[in-house]
């Protein structure tokens, strides 16, 4: 019988399940990376597909591929998803997080859905293609990314420093966190397309004070100092902004659910989506989550300045504003360390794309209607969009409507329907052929 891209995707999914490629942020133990590249490149040899690896450290590998379309002269869609994944502890889960188990319906395992079915659907679709002989109506550039779970250094930033070339002509991309449905009732269900990204700052905070023995009374402690910026910036709750993303998808939702929309009040209606409430809450506001302390080396010694990590997520315009924000909120004795930063990104929701997207869903799903939403977190798309390159979240799945998909993400149990992921690499298989 012959092959096709429905019928492997999820043996494919396995395999890829099946290589740890935990990244700790750590370079001596991220592990599994160069492996599953391999993967990908043995199943792109198989049916005559050539590629490039390249490793930006030891074992941090990134595979490119370009399938030639038949208009050369139209820009090239970029398709791409990172091997990487968080580490998982196996203790915490109900099957063992690598090894790639399918029962009831799903396949388990760390990356299911970030974003290994993504990265299967890719593979799937472009190798029944080779061996049918398709021809795609422009070029479609395949990356397979390593880092995306640590800051994409070793990854998609990687590429677009070292290896622009092979990003030649990408006018438009697609990757993960979009495409998934959302439920309203049995006739409808809403995709939600990515069409932004929160931007990241990973900040430390620092705040230095007089050494001394911990059994003096001691008023100038860097520990309390932080303590209470910390503290301060944990409970603080930064105000609603409303970005045009934002808008249109409450608008879309509001429309769907048939509640009214209040401009003064968004959560009322952010409180009416279930699963992916917490997901879409995070979109209305800036955040600014404590993350890590570290103060002292014994417990007898006051330290001379303790730190803390903060994990701040920013809407498209809002940056500035912001640290502003901070800065008032922690006072003018705490100094600000900028760890690693990622502007936000924001396209429109529009043109042929977007128009295709809907149709390839529609094909599969008559019951399916697109709409734009903002990312709270990030991905690969931050780097590839300082290429100019116009990106879209949409790595299509049809979910059923009492998965909790947001909890999933980084989550214990991690999983993904395998008739979801069938529907995906159909969905993709259509989009890529009618872009």
């Amino acid at each position: 019988m012959e092959t096709t891209a429905a019928a492997e995707v999820t043996d494919i999914c396995r395999d890829l399940l099946r290589i740890d490629t935990t990244n700790t942020g750590d370079a001596d133990t991220t592990v599994g990376e160069r492996v599953a590249a391999e993967y990908v490149a043995a199943k792109l040899d198989e049916v005559g597909i050539t590629y490039e690896i390249h490793e930006s450290a030891p074992t941090r590998a990134n595979l490119i591929a370009r399938i030639p379309g038949a208009d050369r002269s139209r820009g090239a869609l970029l398709v791409h998803g990172h091997l990487d994944v968080v580490p998982a502890d196996a203790s915490e889960w109900s099957v063992p997080p690598f090894a790639g188990e399918e029962k009831d319906g799903f396949l388990w395992g760390r990356g299911a859905i970030d974003m290994k079915d993504f990265d299967a659907m890719m593979l799937a679709v472009v190798r029944d293609w080779q061996r049918t002989g398709y021809v795609p109506p422009r070029d479609i550039v395949i990356a397979y990314t390593a880092d995306e779970e640590a800051g994409m250094q070793f990854g998609s930033q990687f590429l677009v420093e070292k290896h622009r070339d092979l990003l030649e002509g990408c006018t438009e991309a697609i990757g993960e966190v979009g495409g998934y449905s959302y439920t309203v009732n049995e006739n409808l269900r809403l995709y939600l397309v990515q069409t932004a990204e929160k931007g990241l700052d990973w900040l430390k905070l620092h705040a230095t004070g007089r050494p001394g023995h911990g059994s003096f009374i001691h008023d100038d402690n860097a520990v309390t100092d932080l303590a209470e910026a910390v503290a301060a910036v944990g409970r603080h709750r930064f105000p609603i902004v409303i970005t045009p993303t934002v808008r249109r998808f409450l608008e879309e939702v509001s429309d769907a659910l048939g509640i009214e929309l209040d401009p003064d009040d968004p959560e009322l209606a952010v409180s009416k989506l279930g699963p992916i409430a917490n997901l879409i809450g995070a979109t209305i506001r800036n955040t600014a989550n404590p993350t890590r302390l570290d103060a002292g080396y014994k417990d007898n010694v006051i330290p001379g300045r303790a730190s803390a990590t903060i994990d701040c997520r920013t809407l498209p315009g809002q940056a500035e504003s912001f640290l502003a924000e901070l800065r008032e909120i922690i006072g003018p004795d705490i100094e600000i360390e900028h760890k690693h930063q990622q502007p936000a990104v924001e396209t429109e929701f529009g043109g042929a794309l977007v128009d295709a997207m809907g149709a390839a869903l529609r094909a599969e799903d008559p019951g399916a209607r697109t709409v734009p939403y903002l990312m709270s977190g990030g991905t690969d798309a931050k780097a590839f969009a300082t290429l100019g390159i116009n990106c879209f979240g949409f790595a299509p799945l049809r979910l059923p409507p009492e998965l909790n998909f947001a909890a999933l993400f980084h989550g214990i149990d991690e999983r993904v329907p395998v008739e979801g992921l069938e529907f995906g690499v159909r969905v993709l298989d259509r989009l890529l052929r009618n872009s």
